[in-house]
C-alpha cells in the first residue's frame, strides 16, 4: 500500500483495495503515521466487485492471471486511463510502455497501459467507410472511398488514433460515436467519422 499514500503524499486522493483485513488495518496506520489519512483510504474488498470506474490511474502487483481475470473491467474504462503493473504484464495485450529500473534487485519492471477507446466496426466518412478491427490499442482494417479500398493499420492511445492508409497519415480524437481529425499526406486537411448505425 506504498503506492497509495506516496500518491496521497503528492497530492493525490488514492484507494487502496486489499482483500487482507490486517493489511487494511497496518495501511490504515501508516498513512495516518504519514499525515496522509484524508487523501489515502483503504478498504477491504473483492477486487472483482469493486467499482474503480472514476480512477485516472490504477496501479496493480497482481499475478497475470489475475491482472487477466480483471481485464474486461479494464477495458471498460474511460479510454486513457492508465494502468501500471509491477512486473506482472497482461498476457497478449501488451504493455504501452515497459522500464526496468537500474539498480534493482527484485520487481523491477513497470508496464504501463492506456485505457484504448472502443472502435472496433464500421464507420461513415463523407467521403467513404472506414472498417475497423480492434485487438486492445492497436487497429487494423480497410479505408474505402468509391471503388479504392486501403488497408489501414495504426493505434489507440486513450481516446487518441492515428493510421496510415496509402501515403495518409491519420490522426483524431474519438468521442463516443464521432471521430475527428486531420489527415496528412494524400489528401490532406480535416477529417471526420461517425459510427454506423448511429
Amino acid at each position: 500500500m506504498r503506492t497509495v499514500i506516496t500518491a496521497a503524499k503528492r497530492g493525490s486522493k488514492a484507494l487502496g483495495i486489499e482483500y487482507n483485513p490486517d493489511m487494511v488495518e497496518l495501511s490504515k496506520r501508516n498513512a495516518a503515521k504519514e499525515g496522509v489519512s484524508d487523501k489515502a483510504n483503504f478498504v477491504k474488498a473483492d477486487l472483482f466487485e469493486s467499482d474503480f470506474s472514476q480512477a485516472q490511474v490504477i496501479t496493480m502487483f497482481l499475478l497475470p492471471s489475475i491482472n487477466t481475470k480483471l481485464r474486461p473491467k479494464i477495458l471498460d474504462l474511460k479510454p486513457g486511463t492508465r494502468i501500471v503493473s509491477n512486473s506482472f504484464d497482461m498476457e497478449d495485450w501488451k504493455a504501452d510502455e515497459t522500464a526496468t529500473a537500474s539498480g534493482c534487485d527484485h520487481w523491477c519492471t513497470a508496464h504501463l497501459w492506456i485505457v484504448p477507446a472502443k472502435v472496433g466496426g464500421t464507420w461513415k466518412l463523407p467521403q467513404g467507410e472506414l472498417d475497423l478491427k480492434q485487438t486492445f490499442q492497436m487497429i487494423s482494417g480497410t479505408l474505402r472511398n468509391g471503388n479504392v479500398t486501403t488497408p489501414i493499420s495504426g493505434k489507440l492511445n486513450g481516446d487518441q488514433i492515428s493510421f496510415t492508409a496509402g501515403a495518409a497519415q491519420y490522426s483524431g480524437r474519438v468521442n463516443g460515436n464521432a471521430i475527428e481529425g486531420t489527415v496528412k499526406g494524400g489528401s490532406a486537411g480535416k477529417w471526420s467519422a461517425t459510427r454506423a448505425g448511429k
